[in-house]
């Protein structure tokens, strides 16, 4: 029986970042019942206009990850903007924030000497690019750069090919799994101590953290392989392979399967050529064995035989495109795609049977719960309406934000 209360419920969360790592912590969080309050400057969290395309007024890679939060514009430039961020903290468990290293302390709102004392049991998550000390300590961090810096283009692209930026940003979203991780740890970590504690989350730290094989490898052998291409430098047939219409991808981990797969193509003299006998064997000679599969494989349409070797255990896929995965029916079963009022978005992949993931409110305009907010922390009108006239906060007027108090 599924319990309408989230995993996280009662857990609330003062988010400051922007961009990405730092806002798809916070969407993992309150997708599970967290409260996240994300206050943005008054120009706007930038990827609110990453577009095209956009929904409204705010792009879709804005709205791909601050669903089920509220809005808050404070300019914290300013020293009443500090003064009702320090207000914010009082009730919060966890603070997020991926502003350079030292700007809280140029705020004078530190956490080792400020907010830890003030606030003991708050749990500060800071993201960057490399940390604040050390050879890069304070840079800024992009999620291509670090991939360049971090050694993951390296080990992407074409065998003989130039090295290439994965296709996603792979670096942002570990990260903001990583904090994920982190703060939870924190979280369970308090239950004993009554204390918080500070999370160091970087993103260089984490695109090198997803360096395996290719770092125990080097370490092993202190040798630094060529790219694969779509190859596995440890496994074969691991690989994308031509066949008689659109190519498939086997990823062969044991002699057991590779057996069914010959078996399944007719290939039996496969199974006893000595080049092949196991994955060691068939690593060192992947080339004659890409060869010799390929000649089988020319005989079958691509996708229909990407889903026979499936049913019989071998790991086999056809390459599908980004509408391909939308329009899957088990993208539908497994509940990938969500709507909250007009808006689609991705489903959480985490799965729990009494407290699931819930979709309560759609990415919300900027400012849009500045005054709600303000009213529920205990301000008073005429407090409330100072901070506006004064440009420490922006957002609705009373009269747009009346009907949700």
């Amino acid at each position: 029986m599924c319990s309408s209360i989230g995993a996280l419920d009662g857990l609330k969360i003062i988010d400051l970042s922007r961009v990405l790592g730092g806002p798809y912590c916070s969407q993992v969080l309150a997708d599970h019942g967290a409260e996240v309050i994300k206050l943005e400057p008054p120009s706007g969290d930038e990827t609110r206009h990453w577009g095209p395309p956009f929904e409204g007024s705010d792009a879709a890679y804005f709205r791909g990850v601050n669903r089920n939060k509220q809005s808050i514009v404070v300019d914290l430039s300013q020293p009443e903007g500090v003064e009702l961020l320090i207000h914010l903290l009082e009730g919060a468990d966890v603070l997020i924030e991926n502003f350079k290293p030292g700007t809280l302390a140029r705020w004078g709102i530190d956490y080792t000497s400020v907010l830890s004392r003030r606030f003991p049991g708050l749990i500060h998550c800071a993201i960057s690019g490399f940390g604040g000390d050390g050879p890069l300590g304070g840079l800024p961090g992009y999620d291509a750069v670090v991939q360049a810096m971090a050694g993951l283009m390296s080990v992407n692209g074409e065998a003989g090919g130039n090295p290439l930026r994965i296709g996603l940003p792979i670096v942002d979203l570990v990260t903001g799994l990583n904090a994920v991780v982190g703060i939870l740890l924190a979280l369970n970590e308090r239950h004993r101590s009554g204390q918080g504690q500070s999370l160091d989350i970087t993103l260089y730290d984490c695109g090198v953290s997803l360096l395996h094989p290719h770092i125990p490898n080097y370490l092993a052998t202190r040798s630094t392989l060529p790219r694969t291409g779509n190859a596995h430098p440890n496994i074969a047939p691991y690989d994308s392979y031509r066949t008689g219409t659109e190519p498939i991808f086997l990823a062969v981990g044991n002699d057991r399967q590779f057996a069914k797969l010959c078996e399944h193509l007719a290939a039996h003299e496969l199974i006893d050529d000595l080049r092949f006998a196991d994955n060691r064997s068939r690593s060192v000679n992947r080339e004659p064995l890409k060869q010799a599969l390929e000649v089988y494989l020319a005989r079958h349409d691509g996708p229909a035989l990407a889903h026979q070797l499936m049913r019989l255990g071998v790991p086999c896929g056809s390459v599908a495109s980004i509408g391909d995965v939308v329009d899957h029916p088990h993208t539908r079963h497994r509940n990938l795609l969500v709507k909250i009022g007009t808006h689609l978005g991705i489903g959480s992949p985490v799965k729990l049977s009494r407290t699931p993931a819930s979709y309560r409110s759609e990415p919300p305009a900027l400012g849009e719960d500045t005054r709600i907010v303000l009213e529920r922390l205990g301000l008073h009108a005429q407090r409330i309406d100072h901070l506006f006239a004064a440009g420490v906060v922006h957002g609705r007027s009373s009269e747009e934000s009346s009907h949700e108090t």
